[in-house]
């Protein structure tokens, strides 16, 4: 496999997985985590490996390392796998996976931005989602009429604050995530809730017209359900691990133990919430969006820049959703090409 960002969360448990099934790693891309990088490369053996910033080239443990994003493109060109894992984090993801399907791979999707800026123009049939979510609605699909599908949400840092607070609240705060450890931009989107609306617009995208919505599960223990037609619905249980998802992305007919299952008597209860405007004011247009998947771009450009100045403190954490439904509100120009995709993403970016 080619595996882009393997010093994040998914990536460490890409490489459990990895090693579990004697699957060999082609090419290891990572950011500036050199020490773990080091690490996995004496562990994995890769035969190049790819860093965001070229000065750090000599830290690097490896006779064959590239950086920067036009060295990510071409490894995975030259690479012999046939399975490229993309867990890059940001807008910076869209080109590795437009790259892996123009070069024929499968891509076992975690850049939630590929889907939600260039859905339209992804061959699905190339994708295999490892966001939980995703997988769990792919994992309960059966051969009967769908009314509704949906995705839990934790809720984020501040699912139990006083909403009156949320306008002091500061970088240190948005990663206080109730239920795990990620990386800062994706806790912040949610604490937005940012990150389920990108989870909405890719499964639009995965599964086609119909039905998204999203609710709090506060143990993140249910991930999907679906709302048959019949009336029934059904729910995806498990202990929050991508490695589940990894695992089936590696395999469909995946027949190992890879999880413990989820103990209903010892979890005793559950607790489910609806999303609320008043805390999570992206959540406004979220219909919108879902009826209008193409101006993703202009979403995602927005937080991307709005996350940024929120960390150099120049916006407050209320901020962040005002500045992406503003952009929304400007931008109704929907690309009608890949190259237009990136020339709407520059425009938003330059006008914030």
């Amino acid at each position: 496999m080619v595996l882009l960002g393997s010093t994040g969360s998914i990536g460490v448990n890409t490489l459990e997985v990895a090693k579990k099934f004697n699957i060999n790693v082609e090419v290891l891309v990572a950011g500036k985590n050199i020490k773990l990088l080091n690490e996995q490369i004496a562990l994995h053996q890769p035969k190049v490996v790819v860093i965001s910033d070229k000065k750090d080239i000599k830290e690097v443990k490896h006779t064959n390392v590239f950086a920067g994003g036009e060295n990510i493109l071409k490894v995975i060109e030259d690479s012999t796998s046939e399975l490229v894992v993309n867990a890059l984090v940001g807008f910076l993801g869209l080109g590795p996976t437009l790259k892996a399907i123009e070069c024929g791979k499968k891509v076992a999707l975690a850049n939630k931005e590929s889907l939600v800026a260039s859905g339209n123009f992804i061959d699905m049939s190339k994708i295999q989602p490892i966001d939980s979510e995703h997988f769990g609605l792919w994992y309960l699909l059966q051969d009967r009429p769908v009314e509704k599908m949906i995705i839990t949400a934790s809720g984020g840092a501040f699912r139990d604050w006083d909403i009156n607070k949320l306008k002091n609240a500061t970088l240190a705060d948005t990663q206080k995530h109730p239920n795990w450890s990620m990386g800062q931009k994706i806790t912040i989107d949610s604490a937005t809730m940012v990150n389920k609306m990108f989870e909405l617009l890719e499964a639009r995208w995965l599964f086609g017209e119909g039905k998204y919505d999203a609710i709090v599960e506060t143990k993140s223990l249910i991930h999907a359900l679906i709302d048959f037609k019949d009336g029934s619905t059904t729910a995806h249980f498990a202990h929050a691990n991508m490695q589940l998802p990894i695992a089936y992305a590696i395999n469909e007919k995946m027949n190992e133990n890879i999880l413990k299952h989820v103990d209903l008597l010892k979890i005793g209860s559950l607790e489910f919430r609806e999303i609320e405007k008043e805390r999570y004011p992206i959540w406004e247009i979220k219909e919108d969006l879902l009826s209008n998947p193409n101006r993703g771009v202009v979403v995602n450009a927005a937080n991307e820049v709005a996350i940024e100045k929120f960390i150099n403190k120049e916006i407050g954490f209320m901020d962040i959703s005002k500045t992406i439904v503003k952009a929304y509100e400007k931008y109704f120009h929907e690309p009608q090409s890949v190259e237009e995709v990136f020339e709407i993403d520059r425009e938003v970016r330059r006008s914030i």
